[in-house]
């Protein structure tokens, strides 16, 4: 990393000098989660096979399966993985970042190894569909929670309040879906139920100063309860009329459904994951490419410089936090509108706080963000999968599972980014 710093000489000019910086954080991380797989790997040696699944009953193209030596494939992927992060160490040595197509690579190396040792010698095989469409179903709501967090955080204004906005979209859509019997009315009101406490965080943090994290987390406890109070005195007593929504169907689209392993994971999909595609398509175009971005960017990193040539920074941030706050009511819809079709208290599990450190470990960016709520969602998934294998590791660990690779993601690489230069400070004009 290269830095320029201004010095001034003793006959009173300035002159720039050019420093360099040695960013090691994110190969050293890669090099210790190499280390902790080979001290896994030694100490518990795989035996026998493992046996990879490629394709599911019902599907119009059979891959059959792959029965792979599990010693060979663990190691060898675990040498490839290995030197990957020893290139990340030297090119961090040589002032040059870590490419994010080596981070990908690694851990689809990494993962590859830990599945081939969890499934050695299992009556089951791993179901790589399942697996990967699993994953997938549970990184939906992380990343319209996520897109949700970084429109925020990029207008300026820290999105603590996820979690909240989470649940009132679930609640909201279970009762109005269940209303109507129309899972598009129901999502309509988990938009209506995030934008509501969208708009509590941003009258609160733009209009009166109040700091964002704190109104944030009381946020998160407010709907707790409030949704809490409501299941009980509300919907526990009429679940049939006020507690059992329409869901969304799966609807295959022809002939890209029919694609081997990636056809039944992406093309046989809910309209919520279709939404999800044109959301982060549209976001992740229009935050760079478009007058909207530029203005929604410029009142994140520079308010006073965005005020003086005519935008208007607070309702900038205002309508944008409303905007941020319907994207991550569309992720509450899908916990009642397509994974269960009913509501129940907390039903979220702190996967709100989950979608902002996806939004950290993504830079604040909606592609990078998108690929970590899928790394955490496939965090969520394996921790089922490895239930099923019977992997000689503690059911506790496994509940522990999508946390840890949470906290190793967000401390391993967040230090290699840098928040909006305004996210969190309020502006006071003039």
């Amino acid at each position: 990393m290269t830095i320029t710093e201004a010095q001034t000489a003793e006959d009173g000019t300035i002159q720039l000098a050019v420093v360099q910086v040695r960013k090691l954080k994110v190969p050293i991380t890669l090099l210790v989660i190499a280390a902790l797989l080979a001290i896994l790997f030694l100490a518990a040696p795989a035996h026998g096979d493992t046996l990879y699944r490629l394709s599911e009953s019902g599907e119009a193209i059979k891959l059959g399966s792959i029965d792979l030596p599990a010693q060979p494939a663990i190691w060898t992927s675990w040498a490839v993985a290995a030197l990957l992060a020893l290139w990340s160490l030297w090119g961090a040595w040589s002032y040059r970042p870590t490419p994010l197509w080596l981070t990908i690579v690694y851990a689809l190396l990494a993962m590859f190894a830990f599945m081939t040792w969890s499934g050695a010698d299992s009556s089951a095989a791993v179901p790589v569909v399942g697996l990967l469409g699993g994953s997938l179903s549970l990184a939906v709501p992380l990343i319209f929670g996520a897109l949700g967090g970084v429109i925020g955080e990029r207008a300026g204004v820290v999105n603590v309040a996820i979690e909240g906005q989470f649940l009132l979209g679930a609640f909201t859509a279970t009762v109005l879906g269940s209303l109507t019997r129309n899972p598009f009315v129901g999502l309509i009101g988990a938009m209506i139920g995030g934008v509501l406490v969208a708009f509590v965080l941003a009258a609160f943090a733009i209009r009166y100063l109040v700091d964002q994290v704190i109104v944030g987390v009381v946020l998160n406890v407010l709907v707790s309860g409030l949704t809490g109070f409501l299941y009980t005195a509300v919907l526990a007593n009429d679940a049939a009329a006020l507690n059992s929504p329409t869901p969304f169907q799966p609807v295959a689209i022809p002939g890209l459904s029919a694609i081997p392993i990636l056809g039944p994971v992406l093309f046989n999909q809910t309209f919520l994951v279709y939404l999800m595609y044109v959301v982060v398509a549209v976001v992740s175009w229009a935050l760079y490419r478009t007058r909207w971005g530029l203005r929604l960017r410029a009142v994140g990193e520079h308010p006073k410089a965005a005020d003086t040539v005519g935008i208007k920074v607070n309702p900038t941030r205002f309508w944008n936090v409303l905007l941020a706050g319907a994207i991550a009511g569309i992720g509450g819809a899908y916990f009642t509108l397509v994974s269960v079709p009913n509501f129940t208290k907390d039903m979220t599990a702190g996967l709100g706080f989950i979608a902002l450190a996806a939004v950290i470990f993504g830079g604040w960016d909606p592609i990078r963000a998108t690929l970590a709520a899928l790394l955490f969602g496939f965090a969520q998934n394996l921790q089922n999968l490895l239930n099923v294998l019977g992997t000689p590791i503690p059911s506790e660990f496994m509940l522990m599972l999508p946390y840890v690779v949470t906290i190793l993601a967000v401390v391993g690489f967040a230090g290699q980014i840098r928040a909006p230069a305004a996210d969190g400070k309020p502006y006071i004009k003039g």
